[in-house]
């Protein structure tokens, strides 16, 4: 009896040594963000990129205790979904956003899938943050999507006048993919490049995404003798079979475009060929990047096994989404009050090095703030790597 007592009330101390122990060591509330974006085919580079930044700086997060929003740390959960590059599988992955409760989306990433998911969005009280450069989606009356990256109107002419100045740049031609975001792409380059005085030689020439052989695509462009070779709009897979046709067909001069791309998938395709092509790469340089960068940068190689240059800009989405939560606790839950904090926010960018700001930018191109302040990174590729070529800022 005496030992029964015992057992028991033994028993009762471990459990509430346990209940004690949970009280304690409670899980975080979690905060759901979502990724809307492309992660297969052509150009899967760009949403794997934005889907593994997010991922591992959530993993980081949670493993160091959470992320202070008012007083209480929140665990962070990156939801996803791969759009296909398809308009309405974008649409389709934002309602299911909408239907998660989740006001906070990065993506999509291109210029179809933005607009598209635009009604949700706006409907649903989502604010997003797509990686596509039409100036419709950050001008008034729109306001909820906030552009991710430097837009090709905005690097374009720095990097043409980079060329110009610096490599006597005279003559350009354009080539681009028969679709929306290329073409667009394509012609506010050649707009840009009219108005630095360039001569714009070729700007008609188009090709589908499925070609397998460039070179009938490429040889009337290169008659046209250009300084500047513009690949507009390029996908990641596509990228490398145009440079290598044209280096094929006796092609000397510069080839760059305004997309990112992947360093690997360039030196699988393309090899020594691709050697001097300009990009725009990351927002960071080894000289910008700080001791959280190089973190950031260890962290995503262990869990992926490799890094894609491109994730030096894509980490910046979900810290500007927590940090201006941060700054605005309201904001967790109510865009309207994100919106109202934008226009004043700032905070220290912890992936740079000295007092560069995280703050929101845009007012130039979009007369409001709907853009994300990262430094534009422009990359030559040479010998399987990336080398920074000219670093500038965006307003």
């Amino acid at each position: 009896m005496h030992r029964r007592t015992i057992l028991k009330t033994t028993a009762l101390v471990t459990v509430a040594s346990f209940a004690l122990f949970g009280t304690a060591f409670a899980e975080n509330p979690v905060l759901k963000i979502g990724f809307v974006g492309v992660t297969s085919g052509p150009a899967a580079a760009w949403g794997t990129s934005n889907q593994r930044s997010m991922e591992t700086r959530a993993a980081w997060i949670n493993e160091t205790g959470g992320y202070d929003i008012g007083g209480t740390k929140y665990d962070v959960e990156i939801v996803s979904f791969d759009d296909q590059k398809d308009p309405k599988r974008a649409i389709a992955g934002m309602e299911q956003m909408a239907q998660a409760g989740i006001h906070y989306v990065v993506g999509p990433n291109v210029d179809d899938g933005a607009a598209a998911v635009r009604p949700v969005a706006e409907q649903n009280g989502i604010m997003y943050f797509p990686y596509a450069f039409p100036k419709e989606l950050y001008t008034a009356p729109a306001s909820n999507a906030v552009l991710g990256m430097v837009a090709n109107y905005q690097s374009g002419p720095a990097i043409y006048k980079y060329l110009m100045d610096n490599n006597g740049v005279k003559k350009v031609a354009f080539v681009a993919a028969n679709e929306s975001d290329p073409l667009s792409q394509r012609d506010s380059g050649s707009a840009a490049a009219k108005a630095l005085g360039l001569e714009v030689v070729s700007d008609s020439v188009t090709y589908q995404v499925d070609t397998t052989d460039f070179t009938p695509v490429l040889l009337p462009v290169i008659q046209t003798a250009p300084d500047l070779l513009v690949l507009s709009g390029v996908s990641p897979a596509n990228a490398p079979q145009l440079i290598r046709s044209a280096r094929e067909l006796g092609y000397a001069g510069l080839i760059s475009t305004e997309t990112a791309q992947d360093a690997a998938v360039l030196q699988e395709g393309a090899g020594e060929l691709a050697n001097g092509f300009i990009s725009v790469g990351g927002a960071s340089t080894p000289e910008l990047a700080s001791e959280a960068m190089r973190e950031f940068v260890d962290r995503y190689t262990k869990m992926f096994g490799e890094y894609n240059d491109e994730s030096n800009t894509k980490v910046y989405a979900l810290e500007y989404i927590l940090a201006t939560m941060a700054a605005n606790p309201a904001a967790i839950d109510n865009v309207e009050e994100f919106k109202k904090t934008m226009d004043t926010f700032e905070a220290p960018n912890p992936y740079m090095v000295g007092d560069a700001k995280l703050k929101y930018v845009g007012t130039t191109s979009f007369g409001q703030k709907r853009q994300v302040s990262v430094p534009l990174v422009v990359n030559t590729f040479n010998n399987g790597a990336f080398e920074t070529l000219f670093v500038a800022q965006v307003d």
